[in-house]
C-alpha cells in the first residue's frame, strides 16, 4: 500500500486509542465559562476535549485523503473512520450489508463522463457543446427529424404526451416546472421528464433552458465529470438529452410544429461508482418515546484534488481538505454520539454520516428514499454543514424560525457562551442547498446547524471550497464550543416532550402534515 494511505489508518487508530483512554480518566473541561445548572454541567457534552475534536478534524482533513471526493479512496477511508468511531462508542448498526448488521449503507452511484463533443443545427443555426449546449445524459447520437412540443414534458394532460405517440421522435421540452424554483427542484424536474421520455421511447429531449441558475454555472457544471444515481426503470443506455440556452426566448422556434432540427453528440459515458452512508443508533431511554428518532446529520465528502474538484487551485497546494465544510460538521456528530451514548436521552438518535453532498446531496436523497429507520417515527433531523465562519461569538442556523426548536437550540448555544443568528445570507436560498433538504421535502422539520455567519464575504470566500481550508487554519477553541452546543441542542430536542412541528404556512408544512397524518 502507499504510505498516503496507510498514514491515515494509523493516525485513526491513535484518535480512537486515545478516545478509549478518555472515557477511562477524567476528561479535560471546556473553558466556556457561562453559566449552567449543577444538573445540566454534569451532562458529557460540558466534559468535551478540545484535544479529541481537533484529533477528528486533523484527520478527516488530513492530505492524506486527499479531499474526500466520493468514489475515491479518501472518501472511502473517511467512511471506515467514521463506522469505527460509531463502533468503539457502542452503537448500535443501522445498515446491513450481505444480509448482516453494518455501518455503512452502501450506494450504487454512476460516473458521468462530460461529452466530448456535440452540434444541434436549427434552422441557419448551428449550436455547440459549451455555448448553447450542455449534454446531461445519453449515449452517442446522430439524427435528423421533426420536434415535438410537449409543455414541460412531466405529464400525459393536455400540454403534455397526451394523445400523441412520440416513440422515435425528437422532443422539445420547457425548461423546469410551474413549481420549480430551487436548484434541486429544477434538476429534479429535469430527471423526471428524462424518465419519462425514455419510457415513452423517444430519440432524444431537448429542453429549452430560461431558468434562475446562471447558464455560466449550468454550462461549467454539466461540462466536468459528475455523480449520480440511476433513476429507477431508466435504460443502461439513457435517452439523448440536452439543455439549450433559450435566453430571451431565443430558440422559441423549436416549440413549433414542423420545425426541424439535426442533432450530434458524443454522449456521457457512464460507470458504476460505489458510495456509502455512515449510519449507527443510539437506543433512547423512554418506553414510548424511544421509538422515535432524532437525526444527527453531517456529509463527510469534499471536492478532491485538482482539476477533478473544478476549482482553481495553485500547483503549491492543489489537495482540497473541507476542514470547515465539512470536517467540522463530521467531528460534531461524532461528539455527539459520543455524549449521547454515555448518558442516553428518551427518544432514540440516529447518527447519520452522509456521502455525495458536494456531487448534489446523494447520500441525503438516497437515504430519503431508502431510509434504515421508517421516516413516520423520523421526528427532527438536526443536519451541520457550512462553508466556514466569520463570527465566533454565535452559531448560525438555516432554518431556526421554520422547524420547531428554536427554545432547544438557543438554549444550548448560550450554555457555551453562543448566540444564535438565524437565517444567515438569505439570498444564498441556504435551506435548500444542504442535505437538510431532502428530509424536508419528506415532511421532516429539519435546519441546518452552521458554524457562524451572517454574511457571505471575504472571510467565508477566502476558504470556502479553497485548498488553503487546512486544520491549521481553524479556532480549535470555537470548535470545541460549536462541537459542545451541537451535542447538548441534539439532546434537549430528543428529550422534548412534544414534537417539534413546521411554522404555519411553511412550504413543507403540508408534507409533515401527510408524514405524520395530521
Amino acid at each position: 500500500m502507499r504510505s498516503s494511505i496507510i498514514v491515515p489508518f494509523l493516525a485513526g487508530l491513535l484518535v480512537v486509542t486515545s478516545s478509549i483512554q478518555a472515557q477511562n480518566h477524567p476528561v479535560q473541561r471546556s473553558s466556556s465559562k457561562a453559566k449552567t445548572t449543577n444538573s445540566a454541567a454534569q451532562l458529557p457534552e460540558f466534559s468535551l476535549s478540545r484535544a479529541e475534536v481537533e484529533a477528528h478534524i486533523r484527520f478527516l482533513a488530513s492530505d492524506e485523503l486527499q479531499g474526500r471526493k466520493v468514489g475515491e479512496p479518501g472518501n472511502w477511508i473517511a467512511a471506515r473512520y467514521i463506522a469505527e468511531q460509531f463502533r468503539q462508542l457502542g452503537l448500535k448498526p443501522a445498515g446491513t450489508i450481505a444480509n448482516k448488521p453494518d455501518y455503512l449503507q452502501p450506494i450504487d452511484l454512476e460516473r458521468v463522463k462530460a461529452a466530448s463533443s456535440a452540434t444541434m443545427l436549427v434552422g441557419k443555426d448551428t449550436l455547440h457543446l459549451g455555448k448553447e449546449l450542455v449534454v446531461m445524459a445519453g449515449g452517442p447520437t446522430n439524427l435528423s427529424g421533426e420536434v415535438v412540443y410537449v409543455g414541460y414534458g412531466l405529464t400525459d394532460g393536455e400540454d403534455g404526451y397526451k394523445g400523441r405517440d412520440v416513440k422515435g421522435r425528437i422532443l422539445v421540452a420547457q425548461g423546469g416546472s410551474p413549481d420549480a424554483k430551487s436548484p434541486r427542484e429544477i434538476f429534479s424536474a429535469s430527471a423526471a421528464k428524462r424518465k419519462l421520455a425514455g419510457e415513452k421511447g423517444a430519440a432524444a429531449l431537448i429542453e429549452l433552458y430560461s431558468e434562475s441558475i446562471p447558464w455560466g454555472f449550468v454550462n461549467q457544471y454539466f461540462n466536468r465529470e459528475q455523480l449520480a444515481i440511476p433513476t429507477n426503470g431508466e435504460t443502461a443506455a439513457p435517452v439523448a438529452h440536452l439543455w439549450v440556452n433559450n435566453a430571451n426566448n431565443k430558440y422559441k422556434q423549436l416549440k413549433e410544429a414542423g420545425q426541424t432540427i439535426t442533432l450530434q453528440t458524443s454522449g456521457r459515458l457512464r460507470t458504476s461508482a460505489l458510495s456509502a452512508n455512515v449510519a449507527g443508533i443510539i437506543e433512547g431511554t423512554d418506553p414510548k418515546l424511544k421509538d422515535e428518532y432524532v437525526v444527527l446529520s453531517a456529509h463527510f465528502d469534499h471536492i478532491g484534488v485538482g482539476k477533478a474538484s473544478g476549482t482553481p487551485y495553485q500547483p503549491s497546494d492543489s489537495i482540497f481538505n473541507g476542514t470547515r465544510d465539512n470536517a467540522m460538521g463530521t467531528a460534531a456528530i461524532l461528539e455527539a454520539a459520543k455524549t449521547l451514548s454515555l448518558q442516553r436521552p428518551k427518544r432514540s438518535v440516529l447518527v447519520l454520516a452522509l456521502t455525495g453532498e458536494e456531487a448534489g446531496t446523494l447520500g441525503s436523497r438516497f437515504y430519503a428514499e431508502h431510509p434504515l429507520v421508517p421516516l413516520k417515527q423520523t421526528i427532527f433531523d438536526l443536519n451541520t454543514d457550512g462553508a466556514g465562519y466569520n463570527d465566533t461569538t454565535i452559531v448560525s442556523v438555516i432554518g431556526l424560525e421554520r422547524t420547531g426548536a428554536k427554545n432547544e437550540i438557543e438554549t444550548a448555544a448560550k450554555a457555551f457562551g453562543l448566540g444564535v443568528f438565524a437565517e444567515p445570507a438569505p439570498e444564498q436560498g441556504l435551506f435548500d442547498r444542504s442535505d437538510n433538504v431532502h428530509f424536508a421535502a419528506k415532511g421532516i422539520p429539519a435546519p441546518t446547524f452552521s458554524a457562524g455567519f451572517k454574511a457571505f464575504d471575504e472571510a467565508i470566500g477566502k476558504y470556502y471550497h479553497q485548498a488553503i481550508d487546512n486544520p491549521e487554519s481553524l479556532d480549535f477553541g470555537y470548535t470545541l464550543r460549536y462541537c459542545q452546543a451541537y451535542a447538548y441542542a441534539a439532546r434537549l430536542i430528543a428529550n422534548r416532550a412534544t414534537r417539534p412541528q413546521w411554522s404555519a404556512g411553511d412550504k413543507y408544512e403540508a408534507a409533515g402534515k401527510a408524514l405524520y397524518g395530521q
